[in-house]
C-alpha cells in the first residue's frame, strides 16, 4: 500500500478482524449468529459450523497482532464469518458466495469479486481459504509457503504458519465444530 493511500479506521478493524479470522479461523467461541443467505454450502451438503477463538500475528515492519471469537458457518464456495471482540461486540462479517464477497463493519459494506480477493483487501496477503476449512476438518491439504500443524485438530486446536510470501504469519484457532 502506497503511503499517500491511508485506509480509513473502519477498514482497518476490519482488517485486524480479518487477520485474525485467518490467523484462526476456527477459534470457536464467540455469539453465535444466524447464517446470512449465503452460508449453506452449494453442493448440498449439510451446513459446517465452527466457532472459538482465533489469533493472527503478522511479522513486517510493524508487526501486527489481532485476537477475536468467531463464528464461522460455510465452506469456502458460500459462507458466513462473524468477528466479535471478547465483550462480544461485532468487529466485523463476512459472508461470500459464488461471484459476491461482503465485508460488513457497521453500516460500511464493501463488496469484492470472490472471498480471496476481500482478504487479499483486507489483509495484503492471499490466504489459502479452501485449505483453512480442510485444516479444520484435519485434511493436510498442501499449499505453498504454509506449513499447518493439525497434530491437535482432534482436540480443537489449529496453527498454520506462512513462511513465503513475505510477511511471515502465524494463524492460531482455537474451535469447537457446532
Amino acid at each position: 500500500m502506497s503511503a499517500a493511500y491511508r485506509q480509513p479506521r473502519s477498514l482497518t478493524i476490519g482488517r485486524r478482524s480479518l487477520l485474525a479470522a485467518t490467523a484462526g479461523l476456527v477459534l470457536l467461541a464467540g455469539c453465535a449468529s444466524p447464517a446470512g443467505p449465503g452460508a449453506q454450502p452449494p453442493s448440498g451438503q449439510p451446513p459446517t459450523h465452527w466457532s472459538g477463538r482465533l489469533s493472527l500475528r503478522v511479522e513486517d515492519s510493524s508487526t501486527q497482532s489481532f485476537a477475536a471469537m468467531f463464528d464461522l458457518r460455510g465452506a469456502p464456495e458460500a459462507g458466513e464469518l462473524t468477528l466479535t471482540s471478547p465483550i462480544g461486540s461485532t468487529l466485523a462479517v463476512l459472508q461470500w458466495s459464488p461471484g459476491e464477497a461482503l465485508l460488513k463493519n457497521g453500516n460500511d459494506v464493501r463488496r469484492y469479486a470472490s472471498l480471496n480477493a476481500l482478504i487479499e483487501a483486507v489483509t495484503g496477503a492471499a490466504i489459502p481459504v479452501a485449505a483453512l476449512f480442510g485444516w479444520l476438518e484435519g485434511r493436510d491439504e498442501p499449499v505453498t509457503g504454509w506449513r499447518p500443524n493439525l497434530a491437535q485438530v482432534t482436540q480443537g486446536r489449529l496453527q498454520a504458519t506462512r513462511e513465503s510470501p513475505q510477511p511471515l504469519a502465524d494463524l492460531r484457532i482455537v474451535f469447537e465444530r457446532q
